[in-house]
């Protein structure tokens, strides 16, 4: 099963729309929500590992204009077996 990670994106003003439709057409984002608190964007970042996560995010997410910091979340799942 591939792994999965919330990203909580604070935005600089006026930037959120812009954010959601780039996340929206990058092909390892599953969803994406514009929120209300300490957050403007949340999203669900799927990877082949966990281990791909923070490239995914200091490549690809850091890289649209207007994300001024990350907070990543990895869904945690119990081990099958």
């Amino acid at each position: 099963m591939a792994a999965q990670a919330y990203v909580l994106i604070e935005a600089t003003a006026g930037k959120g729309n812009d954010i959601v439709a780039a996340l929206r057409a990058m092909p390892n984002i599953v969803q994406v929500d514009r929120v209300t608190g300490p957050y403007d964007v949340i999203c669900i970042l799927e990877l082949e590992s966990l281990d791909d996560l923070g490239p995914a995010v200091r490549d690809d997410l850091h890289a649209i204009d207007g994300i001024v910091r990350t907070t990543s979340c990895a869904v945690a799942r119990p081990a099958s077996g």
